[in-house]
């Protein structure tokens, strides 16, 4: 039995697609480390650009935030401006991404850093489950949840690759 090989037209199918996955991946994880610059600059339009305007972000312990205005208003509340005058550094790490046609999911974790006194502590370390979806702009994130990293079902959940 002789193997034929990929023709010419199989060979850029396949290049195309993969370069399509990596150009998605990138785009997300984009998305994913533009967070935490807009929120620790207070910067409304960067923050809410990278969600759908009726996106949700349920970071645990409070009412989830629903929608692009929602989500706008939280850099304004006094517990998020109290720690920007402090100093804070909201940082991403890179995610695991699992692409399913026009959607995708990025699990992965955050720590907040706030500045006291002379010296960084770790405010919270947490579990992300991000959900986005291709729109007409380019990827954008329809959910995201955060909970603290504790020995717990709900936070070792979020971390669970699909």
């Amino acid at each position: 039995m002789t193997l034929q090989a990929p023709s010419v037209d199989d060979r850029l199918a396949a290049l195309e697609a993969r370069l399509g996955a990596a150009e998605d991946r990138l785009a997300i994880y984009q998305i994913i480390a533009t967070y935490g610059p807009t929120v620790d600059t207070v910067s409304p339009d960067g923050v809410t650009s990278i969600w759908l305007d009726d996106g949700v972000y349920d970071s645990g312990g409070y009412t989830p935030m629903e929608g692009a205005q929602a989500i706008r208003d939280m850099l304004f509340a006094p517990t998020h401006q109290a720690l920007v005058e402090r100093g804070c550094a909201h940082i991403m790490s890179m995610p695991h991404v699992t692409l399913s046609g026009d959607t995708a999911v990025a699990v992965g974790y955050s720590c907040l850093f706030a500045r006291t006194g002379d010296r960084w502590i770790t405010e919270r370390v947490s579990a992300n489950r991000w959900e986005l979806t291709r729109a007409p702009a380019g990827w954008r994130v329809t959910s995201r949840t955060n909970r603290q990293l504790a020995a717990t079902d709900e936070s070792r959940a979020l971390l669970r690759l699909p």
